[in-house]
C-alpha cells in the first residue's frame, strides 16, 4: 500500500509521518509548495509518479478569525481544493481521508453530538469545513473524520498557545463554558490505521473519550506540569473576537469505537502521555 499524505508542515501531517515511518509503510508528504491542493496540475504530477493506495488529507485552512475576515482562503483550501483531490483519487480507485471539525455544529444540543445531527455552523470557518466534506463524502471510497481540539507536536492548538501565555503571565484567564473533547494526534492515527485496516468508509466522530471546557483542560496541563500559575475561569464571551463561535461541540466517538472494536483513550490519559 503506498500512501500520500498531504499538510505536511502541519502537526496532524507530522503525527502520520513519524508513525509511518515507524511502522515501515510506503509513503510521500510532499511539502505544500511541491504538492499545492489547490492546483489541480500539481496533484496530477504528484499522483502520477507516485500512483497511491491511499491519499490522507492533512491540508486545513484553520484560522478562524482571518476566515471571518475573507473566507477566500479557507473556501479554497477547506471545499475547492478537497474537491480537487477527490478528482484525482477517483482516477486511482484509491481511498480519501479527509478530516473535519466539530465547529460544523452550532452548540445548542448541550449534548454529545452524532454523526446524523443535522450541522449549523456559526462562523465562515465552520461553513468551509462543512462544505468539504460533502465534497469528500461525493466519493464513496472516502472516509471523513470530524475532529475537535485537535492537540499535536506543533504550534496549532490549545496546549502550545496556554504554554505561552503560563510562562509569560502569573494569572491567565481560561474559558469555562467552551466545552469539547480534547483530541491528540497519536490518537487519530492510531484510530486512522485501524479504520483503513478496516476498510472503513464514510462520516464519523473521531475523538478522544470523555468532555471537558477550556479551563479544566488548562487545570490538567498546571497540575501536570507542576506550575503553581492561577487560573481564572471566565466566560468566552469576555474575550475580544469578532467571530461567533459555538459553546458546546463534544462529539461522541461511539460509532467509531463500535466499528473498530476499540476503545479510544480519555483525553486525560491521553494528556498525560502527550505532557510526559
Amino acid at each position: 500500500m503506498k500512501y500520500i499524505i498531504t499538510g505536511s508542515s502541519g502537526q496532524l501531517a507530522k503525527e502520520f509521518i513519524k508513525k509511518f515511518t515507524e511502522l515501515n509503510i510506503d509513503f510521500i508528504a510532499p511539502s505544500e509548495q511541491e504538492l499545492d491542493i489547490t492546483n489541480k496540475e500539481k496533484i496530477s504530477d504528484v499522483f502520477s509518479q507516485f500512483n497511491p493506495d491511499v491519499v490522507i488529507n492533512c491540508a486545513a485552512y484553520n484560522n478562524v478569525e482571518l476566515a471571518e475576515q475573507d473566507n477566500t482562503k479557507a473556501f479554497l483550501i477547506n471545499k475547492t481544493a478537497v474537491t480537487n483531490l477527490v478528482e484525482e483519487t477517483k482516477k486511482y480507485k484509491a481511498k480519501l481521508v479527509h478530516f473535519s471539525s466539530d465547529y460544523v455544529f452550532d452548540g445548542k444540543k448541550k449534548d454529545f453530538y452524532i454523526e446524523t445531527d443535522e450541522p449549523n455552523p456559526l462562523n465562515e470557518y465552520g461553513k468551509s469545513k462543512l462544505a468539504g466534506e460533502k465534497e469528500a463524502l461525493k466519493y464513496d471510497k472516502s472516509l471523513v473524520c470530524r475532529l475537535s481540539w485537535v492537540t499535536g507536536y506543533g504550534q496549532q492548538n490549545f496546549i502550545y498557545k496556554l504554554s505561552g501565555w503560563l510562562k509569560n503571565n502569573k494569572t491567565v484567564s481560561v474559558s469555562e463554558d467552551e466545552i469539547s473533547v480534547p483530541t491528540f494526534t497519536f490518537d487519530i492515527v492510531n484510530v486512522i490505521i485501524k479504520a483503513l485496516d478496516e476498510n472503513l468508509s464514510g462520516l464519523y466522530h473521531l475523538t478522544n473519550s470523555g468532555k471537558a471546557s477550556r479551563y479544566e483542560v488548562a487545570k490538567e496541563f498546571v497540575k501536570l506540569s507542576n506550575l503553581d500559575n492561577e487560573l481564572k475561569p471566565v466566560l468566552m464571551a469576555s474575550f475580544d473576537s469578532k467571530v461567533q463561535r459555538p459553546l458546546f461541540t463534544a462529539m461522541s466517538n461511539k460509532k467509531i469505537s463500535k466499528e473498530l472494536n476499540i476503545n479510544i483513550p480519555d483525553w486525560k490519559q491521553s494528556i498525560r502521555k502527550f505532557i510526559s
